[in-house]
């Protein structure tokens, strides 16, 4: 054994075991990255395309070379997919037959059209051949950042104590913030009682508070209105998210507000409202920007005399084109210092600073002091990913609900492990500042009661003026009917046609607007033979991607119909939770209760629907 091996063992068998479990797990994630990912004879591109993780072919629509310089690609599918793998910041490959791969990370991807931004100095040669496409990478940049986090912890007394706390069920005190709700001069006046007990509590902290919102409750606002308090009493505030959405939501919020913000990280396709406030945006205008053009048109020259050099070309062309590209390389990393020189006054300036977790970590923010870190949907993010941007500051605000989904992880041994289980769901058991939002302004009463009832104890209330008697919540039974679950062509998904057909028939005798709906379901499958059937204007996706977004009308296809009551992944309640409270207006669920009605959750719900919406058959809709 190798004598740094032996070091590391010793170091691993000195600190918190649960820290030595989290590394575990995240080595166990990256293997099941390499391996899953991977283009192979045991891994083909028909089955990566099957399980949702390649996209191919695509269309190249644009290139150009982005803010730090980098080939930037725009592209169109011209197929129905399952882009739910495809989340924004995923790291991914591009790649065609015969050709390396070449590293880069997923911009945005929204219905059939994306961009993606490749790490090379130029774009290859064969970007615009008939077989290009893209495909899920192992992120092992982000693994090894959460790696090195973890190991650092003891070497931060005060953070190691706190995961300690975390870990050894020890409680975590706060003192009360009821006392302090009238000194504060809020500026949103349409809060309710709830936001107020929160922002009071956020307001007061010490070391941790939880803002717990269920769907429709205004955690958002609850977060911003915290935000402008915690500014206005002096404090520097970091705002956090796994996702680019989600950070962009808080900064529209909080630049309406007129405070100062940096919006820091993936900014290449940021809302409009939120761009100026990125540091591209706030640099661009400006004289500094002047010595980065002439950097880039050096760069510019070198790679147009690297492309001089074709496909076919000798050993000393070869070695011409790599110093040249070499060249562009160092342009490059020289863009990027005076960059760096340039935002430290923009990170000094900032009031408040936000990013995801690696976008924090990458802007090296060491050097500042910021009081209060804001993570919303922090029921979205892994433990060891909170520790990497927990050093950055001295307190912390946890918004999120862990009734909905976990983060999602590929191994199931490092799901089991407790990979997946969120740096929200570490802190419920042993915080004791837990605020609940009780009151939810997205959805009629009816739809919201079920959730309220089983996974909220009833504490959930519903805005007076979304209280009616008509019927807003319809179950679709298809028991009976032979629409049975079947697999896909590709074998790996599940699909149910007849629930299709069901929904096309709803759609017309109930008039639906499309514009206004969407279908969701558990199934990939079941979303791409969807994609295959309706119009374009229909938003279709798994439940897991549709987390966090609303629409007027839902259709829910459960899938499942088989004669051994099997209802698979339906049994993470949490999925049903985000699902059944995506409608504002009106939430149609089709689904077998002779297989799922042996469930003691779906047996509830179908008697939930019984009393409080409408109960039909597939027999009214077979003509």
């Amino acid at each position: 054994m190798r004598p740094q091996s032996i070091q590391y063992q010793k170091f691993m068998s000195s600190i918190h075991p649960y820290i030595t479990r989290l590394i575990q797990c995240i080595d166990l994630e990256e293997k099941e990255q390499v391996s899953r990912y991977s283009l192979d004879q045991q891994h083909t591109l028909r089955s990566l395309k099957a399980e949702g993780l390649a996209l191919h072919p695509i269309s190249v629509t644009r290139k150009n070379f982005g803010y730090a310089d980098y080939p930037e690609i725009s592209f169109r599918l011209n197929f129905p997919a399952d882009t739910g793998m495809f989340r924004d910041g995923s790291a991914i490959e591009c790649f065609t037959a015969g050709q390396e791969p070449v590293k880069g990370v997923l911009m945005n991807l929204e219905g059939r059209s994306g961009e993606f931004r490749l790490f090379a100095p130029d774009f290859p040669d064969w970007i615009e051949d008939d077989s290009v496409g893209i495909k899920l990478a192992p992120d092992q940049r982000t693994t090894g950042i959460m790696k090195t986090a973890l190991k650092e912890l003891p070497a931060h007394p005060r953070l190691y104590q706190l995961f300690e706390q975390l870990h050894g069920e020890i409680q975590v005190h706060e003192k009360s913030p009821r006392a302090t709700i009238s000194s504060i001069g809020f500026t949103n006046k349409t809060l309710n009682e709830s936001q107020h007990q929160a922002i009071a509590g956020i307001a007061e902290n010490e070391t941790i508070t939880i803002v717990h919102g269920p769907p429709g409750t205004g955690k958002t606002t609850t977060l911003i209105e915290a935000i402008v308090q915690l500014v206005k009493n002096g404090e520097k505030v970091l705002v956090s998210a796994p996702s680019n959405t989600a950070v962009d939501n808080i900064a529209k919020g909080l630049i309406a507000q007129q405070l100062k913000v940096l919006r820091v990280g993936n900014t290449s396709k940021v809302d409009e409202a939120v761009f100026p406030f990125t540091p591209e945006g706030k640099l661009s205008g400006g004289k500094q920007l002047k010595e980065i053009k002439d950097l880039k048109i050096r760069a510019e020259q070198f790679r147009k005399m690297a492309l001089k050099y074709k496909r076919s070309f000798g050993k000393a062309e070869r070695e011409q084109r790599n110093l040249l590209f070499k060249e562009v390389k160092n342009i490059r990393t020289e863009i990027k210092k005076l960059q760096a020189y340039n935002e430290e006054k923009l990170y000094t300036d900032a009031s408040v600073i936000l990013g995801t977790p690696v976008g924090l970590y990458d802007a090296k923010l060491n050097k500042l002091n910021f009081q209060t870190l804001v993570i919303d949907e922090a029921g979205q993010c892994i433990e060891p990913l909170a520790w990497c941007i927990f050093p950055l500051a001295e307190r912390y605000v946890l918004a999120g609900d862990h009734f909905q989904l976990p983060p999602t992880v590929l191994s199931h041994e490092a799901a089991r492990l407790g990979l997946n289980r969120s740096i929200l769901e570490a802190c419920i058991p042993v915080v004791n500042n837990i605020f609940l939002l009780d009151t939810q302004y997205r959805m009629r009463a009816s739809i919201a009661g079920f959730s309220s009832n089983y996974f909220y104890k009833d504490l959930l209330q519903t805005a007076s003026h979304l209280t009616n008697n008509a019927t807003h919540i319809t179950f679709v039974d298809t028991a009976g009917s032979g629409y049975n679950e079947e697999r896909g062509s590709d074998g790996t998904s599940l699909q149910n046609e007849g629930e299709l057909r069901i929904i096309q028939k709803l759609a017309e005798t109930e008039n639906v607007d499309l514009v206004r709906a969407a279908l969701i379901s558990p199934y990939a499958g079941q979303v791409a033979a969807a994609r295959e059937l309706f119009p374009a204007q229909l938003r279709i996706s798994t439940i897991d991607s549709f987390q966090g977004q609303e629409k007027e009308i839902i259709f829910l296809s459960l899938v499942r119909s088989n004669d051994d009551g099997d209802i698979g992944f339906l049994k993470d309640y949490r999925r049903m939770n985000v699902a059944i409270t995506r409608a504002k207006e009106q939430l149609f669920v089709i689904g077998d209760s002779a297989t799922i009605g042996a469930d003691p959750f779906y047996n509830s719900f179908l008697e939930y629907i019984e009393k409080n919406g409408s109960y039909r058959t597939v027999w009214e809709f077979d003509n």
